[in-house]
């Protein structure tokens, strides 16, 4: 009895060890502060953002091309949360910004389409 009490004290520490590892990275990404520029700002919210540091660090597009304009973009992806996605940035402004899964709240876009990268992220304008 003895046995099994200690077993599942050994397997309830390895489990929780774990996960603490994977919140401590988690963590990390969504305080991390990246720079990004707005490659594209097409109709409907249809916005590509490029990483200009640390790309490696997140999930994003490593080469993809606007079937659209033909032209090339590295470390991209579109954005998740176009609603909470400040108008006064332009296409071509660089700024900074931090993963942020917390306040995406869905929004009314259009549906007409323009070409975006596969993988999208919710981001939150920062200033450095």
């Amino acid at each position: 009895m003895k046995l099994l009490f200690f077993l599942s004290g050994i397997f309830l520490l390895t489990v929780s060890a774990a996960n603490c590892n994977k919140k401590d990275k988690e963590s990390k990404i969504f305080s991390e502060v990246f720079k990004g520029r707005l490659e594209i700002k097409a109709i409907c919210m249809n916005y590509t953002v490029s990483v200009l540091d640390k790309a490696d660090t997140l999930n994003v597009v490593p080469n993809w091309t606007d079937e659209t304009t033909k032209k090339t973009y590295k470390n991209v992806f579109a954005l998740a949360n176009p609603c909470n996605f400040p108008d006064s940035i332009k296409q071509g402004d660089e700024f900074y910004f931090v993963i942020d899964t917390l306040s995406t709240k869905p929004c009314m876009v259009c549906m007409a389409y323009y070409p975006t990268p596969g993988k999208k992220l919710p981001i939150k304008i920062v200033n450095k």
